[in-house]
């Protein structure tokens, strides 16, 4: 296995989880971590391996990790001992690939991770801007693992050991000379001028097709096949995955080094996959998908022991959550989540066919809250309010027992028809859980606030909706020390809205750019004296100068 990030043994990293589990299946794994892809040396350092190579950006897409949303290079990377910039390239999959290709010309390349996983068809590329092919034709890999890709990969690898390169593994995606399948669809045929209403037409049927069917696109006199996604993991397979050996620690080689990102998940515990809320800017969905798998209260509450006992543990368990902390043990009741072809369970409306208890999630952090080394577990992942709002009992318990003092939710914005592009729900949900939760906290005598995360940019959004949000952040006196600005990122719905100027009904749509996302960031951090001419500037451009006081004084 090739990575991009250092080698941390633990559950939370996608090459540690890939190769442990293959390892658990009688298979011999070898890890080359950040190669220097300037020089041979390190593809060759383990030889040529007996089945394949496996390639992953890390954790993170390359470009993401690399480069802000303004497209300026970052400083530093979190997935790197001592958070050092520079040691992955940029296209790491790709580059990683053609390097092994051209030193291993008979060894198959098997691409997996979240670059190559969201970059499976072709998308919009923000750093180049414009459309990209599949990464499976520029990196020359010979199959692609999208998604979680633990039991494609074990078919991937059970096929090449008996000689052949796998076509039809569900969860996979290859280069085909036919089609060869029953049910299929044939996507739009890629070009190399291929228009925005094309990527929009492949987009929108990609996403009708995807989940039940075969998937085809012609290029070049070739088709990239898309198989259908792999079932999601039961709660026994869960189990067995994450009860796995796991060091959870460093590799030796990064000793008295620190890496962030391990710093941030040490004491955390993945409880399930997947995520039904279907926010439009986000990809889990695509790459997770959106049923939720859960493991067992059994093996989380081993995996705590596990964590006391660490040279590194200090009373508390930082998080035990997943995409969204509060999705643990909830499931579709007629068992067609992955199917269905609602892109979110909980908009507009939530599904009546959605179990949506808190029971088993509020049981469970009862039960590991009593361990008797730990003195706090917190809930560090994200929680969905509306979900969060069907149970009043889970939203007393994690204002009396779970909060660290700051609570972190993503309203994202206040204006409903920014939020409906986004696919977020109504704001006067945030203000409902945001009552009830302050309720309880004043109820148990604690001093508690509420950090919202707020997206400016976002297609859809103009600056009098901006000045909307900043009025009530202003009102509140709530002062956000981090905005994040909206980043199109591959194999979003947000991303194809941002290019084509386009929502998926094809109706037009506003989509800011330029002075205007820095104006609406300069809103958003109202508070900041250097923002004061940007605000006045919003203000005039908006026709809004009744304001001018309110904001400036």
């Amino acid at each position: 296995i090739v990575t991009g990030d250092a080698y941390i043994d633990h559950p939370a990293f996608g090459a540690a989880i890939i190769g442990r589990y293959l390892l658990s299946k009688g298979f011999k794994v070898g890890i080359i971590a950040q190669p220097d892809w300037k020089k041979d040396q390190d593809f060759l350092a383990l030889g040529e391996p007996r089945l394949f190579f496996g390639i992953t950006a890390g954790n993170m897409d390359s470009m993401v990790n690399h480069y802000t949303a303004r497209k300026k290079i970052r400083s530093n990377d979190a997935y790197s001992p001592q958070d050092k910039a520079g040691l992955r390239p940029n296209r790491a999959s790709i580059v990683y690939s053609n390097k092994i290709k051209k030193l291993f010309k008979n060894v198959p390349v098997v691409l997996g991770g979240v670059e190559a996983s969201l970059r499976r068809i072709p998308h919009y590329d923000y750093w180049s801007n414009k459309v990209r092919n599949s990464i499976l034709f520029d990196s020359k890999a010979d199959l692609l693992v999208y998604g979680m890709g633990e039991r494609p990969i074990l078919q991937v690898a059970l096929a090449l050991e008996a000689g052949e390169i796998p076509q039809n593994i569900a969860g996979t995606t290859v280069i085909s000379k036919q089609i060869a399948s029953e049910p299929y669809h044939l996507l739009p045929e890629f070009h190399s001028k291929f228009s925005k209403q094309e990527f929009w037409q492949l987009n929108k049927e990609f996403l009708q097709n995807y989940r039940d069917k075969d998937l085809y696109m012609l290029f070049a006199g070739r088709y990239l096949k898309h198989n259908k996604p792999a079932e999601p993991l039961s709660t026994n397979e869960m189990d067995e995955i994450y009860n796995l050996e796991f060091e959870r620690d460093l590799h030796p080689q990064y000793k008295n080094k620190r890496i962030t990102a391990f710093e941030q998940i040490k004491t955390s515990v993945t409880a399930h996959r997947g995520c039904f809320g279907g926010c439009n800017f986000c990809a889990i969905g695509q790459h997770q998908g959106k049923t939720i798998s859960s493991r067992s209260e059994k093996s989380i509450l081993t995996e705590v022991d596990k964590i006391t006992n660490q040279k590194y543990f200090h009373k508390n368990i930082s998080d035990i959550g997943g995409p969204t902390a509060n999705m643990y043990g909830t499931y579709c009741k007629l068992g067609i989540s992955r199917t269905c072809t609602r892109n979110s369970c909980l908009m507009p409306e939530i599904c009546p066919h959605l179990q949506t208890s808190q029971a088993s999630y509020k049981k469970l952090l009862t039960k590991a809250r009593k361990k008797e080394k730990v003195q706090n577990v917190f809930i560090g992942s994200g929680i969905r309010f509306d979900l969060a709002l069907q149970d009043q009992d889970f939203i007393r318990q994690i204002a009396k027992n779970h909060t660290s003092g700051l609570l972190k939710l993503a309203p994202e914005h206040t204006n409903d028809r920014v939020l409906q592009k986004m696919n977020k729900p109504k704001f006067k949900y945030y203000q409902q859980f945001l009552e009830q939760y302050m309720k309880y906290s004043r109820q148990f005598g604690k001093k508690q606030f509420v950090v919202p995360y707020i997206i400016v940019g976002h297609p859809g959004e103009t600056l009098q909706d901006t000045i909307e949000l900043a009025y009530y952040l202003k009102k509140n006196n709530i002062r956000l020390k981090q905005i994040q600005q909206f980043t199109p990122t591959p194999m979003t719905i947000s991303t194809l809205m941002y290019y084509t100027g386009k929502d998926l009904q094809n109706r037009k749509i506003y989509v800011p750019n330029g002075r205007e996302i820095r104006l609406m960031k300069a809103l958003v951090q109202w508070y900041k004296t250097k923002n004061r001419k940007l605000i006045r500037e919003a203000l005039q451009k908006a026709g809004r100068n009744d304001l001018t006081k309110f904001f400036l004084g």
